[in-house]
């Protein structure tokens, strides 16, 4: 290469090293997991169409989403972590997970603290919901979002709960999470802290009972086809958080972050309202192919057991937090 040539080469590699974030960031492909199935019926899987969909759509493909569910990107924990350190782009994970990194989060696990979808959608998009996504920052995880699973149920192969004393002794599988743990300990029951992905089997084999969670992801993950009874308990509002690693939105331009965040509210708005429609479809379809389902007509009963959780909790969530947090309600 003669001199001329080797000036104009160096100029040009120059040129691309000077460029800005705006100009090299162009083609990224964001890696999305969750721990469920990818159903047109599961809450975690709509929500992460959405937003794929959506950010695709703002960025004109210069930005991909590619959807990993059924753990294919690890356990939620292990998913945390991946957030935490670069290795997971983006991944909908449920609010009990994230409360181990950050304490706060806990208020929306609290037992029957939320009346209705509304009233939990009220709190999450107050200031307090911004309040708290600020904590994940510092420890490398941007919190884009509380999409929801909807409310908490009790299934189980004993039989019907309508009262308390219906959950004394039976082996429910609950998250590994203390507070889950101590509301089921609360009603005498025996809760059995599992993965997610171990449960479907557990339940099958009979080491479990049952197990609390989302009619629509009951439906989705086919615990109809090993489970006898439904009582819609109502015991629990399930958040799930859109998160992002902030190492992977720092590799993304200022146009394509933007979009990021436009997607993911677009994404919450959307995935709330077909969640809603989700969970009576769910009901139907799970009574069709034969589980009973029961309405819990007085969940008092079992509010007033639950008086040595808040106890427990009030310092651990912050005190202040959650008085604001009722007054909100209120």
């Amino acid at each position: 290469m003669n001199r001329k040539n080797f000036l104009a080469a160096a100029l040009v590699a120059a040129g691309a090293l000077a460029a800005p974030a705006a100009v090299l960031a162009q083609d990224v492909t964001l890696k999305l997991g969750w721990t469920t199935s990818d159903s047109e019926m599961d809450p975690y899987a709509v929500g992460a169409h959405f937003f794929k969909d959506k950010l695709e759509e703002l960025t004109a493909g210069s930005v991909v989403v590619e959807l990993y569910p059924s753990r294919q990107l690890g356990d939620e924990k292990q998913m945390m972590e991946g957030l935490r350190f670069g290795t997971v782009d983006a991944a909908l994970i449920t609010n009990s997970v994230v409360t181990q990194m950050e304490e706060k989060y806990g208020l929306f696990d609290l037992p029957f603290i939320f009346s209705s979808a509304e009233k939990a959608h009220l709190l999450l998009d107050s200031g307090i919901g911004d309040e708290l996504a600020a904590t994940l920052e510092p420890k490398g995880i941007l919190d884009l979002g509380y999409m929801e699973g909807g409310f908490r149920h009790m299934l189980n192969n004993v039989h019907p709960v309508n009262t308390p004393n219906d959950v004394e002794g039976v082996k429910f599988r609950v998250m590994q999470n203390p507070m889950f743990i101590q509301m089921f300990e609360s009603l005498n029951g025996a809760p059995v802290p599992m993965a997610w992905g171990e449960t479907f089997t557990a339940i099958q084999q009979g080491t479990i009972d049952g197990l609390e969670g989302a009619v629509s992801v009951f439906y989705a993950s086919n615990f109809q086809d090993v489970s006898k009874y439904i009582s819609l308990t109502r015991h629990n509002y399930s958040t799930v958080h859109l998160l992002m690693s902030k190492m992977a939105m720092n590799k993304l331009s200022d146009e394509q972050q933007a979009a990021v965040k436009e997607a993911a509210k677009y994404a919450v708005d959307a995935q709330r309202v077909r969640n809603g429609e989700l969970e009576k479809e769910s009901i139907a379809l799970i009574s069709e192919a034969g589980v009973q389902v029961n309405e819990v007509s007085d969940l008092s009963q079992f509010r007033d057991l639950m008086d040595p959780v808040y106890a427990n909790y009030r310092d651990n969530v912050d005190a202040d937090l959650l008085t604001r947090a009722l007054e909100t309600l209120e």
